[in-house]
């Protein structure tokens, strides 16, 4: 396939992803014909703007595309804000000291979230325990010692594959193997395992493109040094990687923190009256609680903007920390 031939192919997948997906949105709104006509209609504007584009020069176009995407960061910002400032504004003044330090009463109206708090913080501790050696060994061996084979190669696309897979597929796995193959039953340990297994292929990537970015200056001095290959991992690679390294891990483990489907189907329940005490008790966590009392619970509108808050605010700091460690190394590395 030539150039000219792909980029044309690349461009009428764009168009028909473009109408496919205008028209299953338009279709929820208004009759099948009109969600057609949007259609039709957005790509055909969607068409005459690239039209236009190419009489236009470089410089100016390179102007108005910068424009664009700064007027769609902003409008996606404000999106983002005002989801959490809706959900911030209702479920702040459901926080109180009971509300967090007591459990759930009345099938969860009433009460507090204490259980579920502390459940999901098991949940996020060991399978940070699990994932985070398993993955930034793997990251580094790819990266450091594999040589650049078909068998890496399908590696990497395997590794991929799993990262975009859904959370829901990993929860099915983690039932099957975990709690009925293995026998652990719904347990802390299923899920722990289960997630991890969600989060490797993140961090596995993450650490890979850390290490990639560091120059190869670095090793090829340390070794004229008469340093072995693992100790310039260990000395010099892995220190100068290190920002993207826990910044990937970080993010891992937020995206953790607020899937309900693996939990649901491994590890959680919906009530439990008292803290697990062992690997192989039931948890309850932030996530499915939430989904609960949305789905199970009739007139838990206050509690459920309360989980909410509380689970974002978990999210939040995960974000924030990985923002403040990525800016601490990003200071620290000279190259």
């Amino acid at each position: 396939m030539t150039y000219t031939h792909r980029s044309q192919f690349i461009k009428g997948t764009l168009f028909v992803l473009l109408f496919v997906g205008v028209w299953m949105f338009a279709s929820l709104l208004t009759g099948t014909g009109m969600a057609l006509i949007a259609a039709v209609v957005c790509c055909a504007v969607v068409a005459l703007f690239a039209k236009a584009l190419q009489g236009v020069d470089s410089t100016s176009r390179q102007k108005l595309s910068f424009g664009t995407l700064t007027v769609v960061m902003i409008a996606v910002m404000a999106i983002l804000a005002i989801i959490i400032g809706y959900i911030l504004y209702n479920g702040i003044p459901a926080l109180s000291w009971d509300f967090l330090t007591q459990s759930p009463t009345n099938g969860g109206r009433s009460g507090g979230i204490y259980p579920a708090i502390v459940g999901t913080l098991e949940l996020i501790a060991g399978t940070a325990v699990i994932a985070f050696p398993l993955g930034i060994c793997t990251g580094i061996y790819l990266n450091e010692y594999a040589k650049d084979t078909r068998y890496t190669r399908i590696i990497r696309e395997a590794i991929d594959l799993l990262n975009g897979t859904p959370s829901i597929v990993f929860g099915m796995f983690g039932m099957v193997l975990f709690v009925t193959t293995l026998g652990f039953g719904y347990s802390l340990i299923a899920g722990w395992i289960t997630l991890a297994f969600m989060i490797l292929p993140v961090i596995i990537r993450t650490t890979e493109e850390a290490l990639k970015a560091v120059p190869k200056d670095l090793r090829e001095a340390s070794r004229a040094m008469g340093a072995t290959k693992w100790k310039t991992i260990y000395k010099v690679v892995l220190p100068a990687a290190m920002g993207g390294v826990v910044t990937g891990s970080i993010l891992a483990i937020g995206r953790a923190a607020g899937e309900t489907a693996p939990i649901m189907l491994t590890a959680a329940v919906v009530l439990a009256p008292n803290l697990a005490t062992s690997i192989f008790d039931t948890v309850m966590a932030l996530p499915l609680h939430l989904y609960y009392l949305a789905m199970e619970v009739p007139g838990s509108t206050t509690m459920q903007y309360g989980t909410a808050t509380v689970l974002l605010i978990v999210v939040l700091i995960f974000f924030v920390a990985a923002s403040l460690v990525r800016s601490h190394y990003n200071k620290k590395v000279k190259w």
